[in-house]
Parts: C-alpha cells; sequence; structure tokens
C-alpha cells in the first residue's frame, strides 16, 4: 500500500483533551487545556501533560507541587477550547465559562466539577525539553461522577470523553467498543500452539 511521509509531527491518534487544574499564587483556581499527556507509570500510578514554560499554568504548577487532570466530556468542547486558548494571567476560565470549581479532596489543587473524571496529581517530577516542560504526577485519587459509573470503573461511552486531532486541529469523540482487552489477540496464541 502506498505511504506518504509527513516528516516530524505530532500526531498520535486519539490524543487526549485534558483540563489541568493548578491554582496562582494568590490562590485563584485555574484551568489549561493539555493535548500532549498521558499515562506514563503503573506503580505507582502516574500521569504526564507537557506544557510550555511561558503559559501561567507552567510556574504555578512547579510552585503549587500539585495539579488536576480533568477527562472533559464532548458536551464541554467549548470550554475546554476556551481553556487552551485563553491565559489565565488575564481572565477567570471558570467564571467566563460558567464551569464549578472543586478543590480536590487529596491534592492542593482545583477542578471543574462538571468533568466526569478528574485525576488528582502531587507533582513526581519534572522534566525540561526544547519546547516543553512535562510534568510527572503521581495519581493520589481519581473520581468520577457516579451517572458515569458502570459498577467499579467508569463506562467510557457515558464519560465521552473529548479527544483531539492535532493535525486537523479538530475536537472528535471515540467511537464504539471494538472487542474486549486482554482477549482478542488469544486467537494468535491458539494458532502458535498448534
Amino acid at each position: 500500500m502506498p505511504r506518504r511521509d509527513l516528516g516530524p509531527r505530532t500526531l498520535l491518534y486519539p490524543m487526549p483533551a485534558l483540563l489541568v487544574g493548578v491554582y496562582d499564587a494568590e490562590g485563584r483556581p485555574n484551568l489549561m487545556t493539555a493535548a500532549w499527556g498521558g499515562i506514563c507509570n503503573s506503580t505507582p500510578p502516574c500521569v504526564t501533560v507537557s506544557v510550555r514554560p511561558s503559559r501561567w499554568t507552567h510556574d504555578n504548577l512547579l510552585r503549587q507541587g500539585a495539579f488536576t487532570v480533568g477527562i472533559p466530556s464532548t458536551s464541554l468542547a467549548a470550554q475546554a477550547d476556551f481553556a487552551g486558548i485563553t491565559s489565565g494571567r488575564s481572565q477567570d476560565k471558570f467564571a467566563a465559562t460558567g464551569l464549578t470549581p472543586c478543590r480536590s479532596s487529596h491534592v492542593d489543587a482545583p477542578y471543574a466539577e462538571e468533568c466526569p473524571v478528574v485525576l488528582e496529581c502531587r507533582l513526581l517530577q519534572h522534566v525540561s525539553l526544547p519546547s516543553h516542560t512535562m510534568m510527572i504526577g503521581e495519581i493520589c485519587n481519581v473520581s468520577a461522577l457516579e451517572s458515569c459509573m458502570d459498577g467499579d470503573h467508569p463506562d467510557m461511552g457515558k464519560v465521552d470523553p473529548l479527544v483531539y486531532d492535532a493535525g486537523g486541529r479538530r475536537y472528535y469523540r471515540v467511537g464504539s467498543e471494538v472487542a474486549p482487552a486482554y482477549s482478542l489477540g488469544t486467537v494468535y496464541r491458539r494458532e502458535q500452539e498448534k
């Protein structure tokens, strides 16, 4: 099949649209949208988000040593987009969007109550890269809205997470389930065992 080289670009599918919450030096809650993020360690559970040093969140996060990662649903796309295109230096993003600021229960950081899933993190370490600082947070707690739960875990269909396409600069939603994990691939194991 023909392929086309696109050169070095920030293309990874799907990319999350994450709402990073942190208090500023005066104790005001702020949100920043980040797409460069994901799980980076299992034990202890850790997540990473990358933030440009020029962003208001950057120094506040380093000073505070704690942050939240909210997973917004697609219904929060406009609020998430606003949180990414506006600086907390000049505007209260909670007031502007109507999102409800909440203090997390396990770390000293805010989150938007409307986010279906929230990870509460303490800053474990940070790594300076050429354009961003990778903030590695130990996940101290995960909370989820009851309406999004399926037994003891969040249901992705009910969470309806907002995802970002960096190449097309568009937001999307996750599609339907394909198959159960940790079992679909066993068909190849059986073929090799014959």
